[in-house]
């Protein structure tokens, strides 16, 4: 098979993360899907990673689109519901080498070298990526329109660590639990 007749069908397999829903409201109601998850995540990114000149600005571009790509086959869980991390990185790793081989070799293992720098969340690039994933979550957890058993007290412990690097990631879970709390008091009144 040709590399462009590859390169579409790819594009056509992933189209799949526009069905996928997350647990997330948007403030319309309607639950948000994956794809659109990436996207605001990956704009979220690129409007800020400029402050830092040390990370690897397409990396991070890159690695915000693909990071979800695993969610294609097997949904999106719920961190809150999650009961086997273990078990979620392996059908997530299968998923994403099943999408590699859509692509030209080269391509595919570069997308599989770049989810799995994420999934260890060690490198500057992966914690950022981590902690800006976390925030687009928290975000939407406190700008959609949830259901009234909604879960906001998760947002004050979800994903800390990744925040404990830079004052600029500080800050933002700083704003961020502040949000939290007011939408907890909120929603108590």
């Amino acid at each position: 098979m040709n590399e462009i007749k590859k390169y579409i069908n790819f594009i056509k397999e992933v189209e799949g993360l526009k069905s996928v829903t997350r647990t997330a409201c948007m403030q319309s109601g309607r639950q948000e899907s994956t794809a659109e998850h990436s996207w605001r995540l990956t704009l979220f990114i690129a409007i800020t990673a400029k402050q830092f000149p040390e990370l690897d600005y397409e990396k991070l571009l890159f690695m915000s689109l693909i990071h979800d790509l695993g969610e294609r086959y097997s949904g999106d869980q719920s961190a809150v519901l999650l009961s086997n991390r273990g078990e979620k990185t392996k059908v997530e790793r299968d998923a994403i080498e099943k999408l590699a081989s859509f692509l030209p070799s080269e391509i595919g293992k570069q997308i599989i070298t770049l989810w799995q720098e994420y999934e260890e969340g060690v490198t500057k690039e992966a914690v950022f990526v981590k902690a800006l994933d976390k925030a687009e979550t928290i975000i939407q957890h406190n700008q959609g329109q949830n259901p009234q058993d909604f879960n906001y007290e998760f947002n004050l412990t979800y994903g800390l660590k990744y925040f404990e690097g830079e004052v600029f990631l500080k800050d933002l879970r700083a704003e961020l639990d502040r949000e939290t709390s007011d939408k907890i008091v909120n929603k108590s009144i």
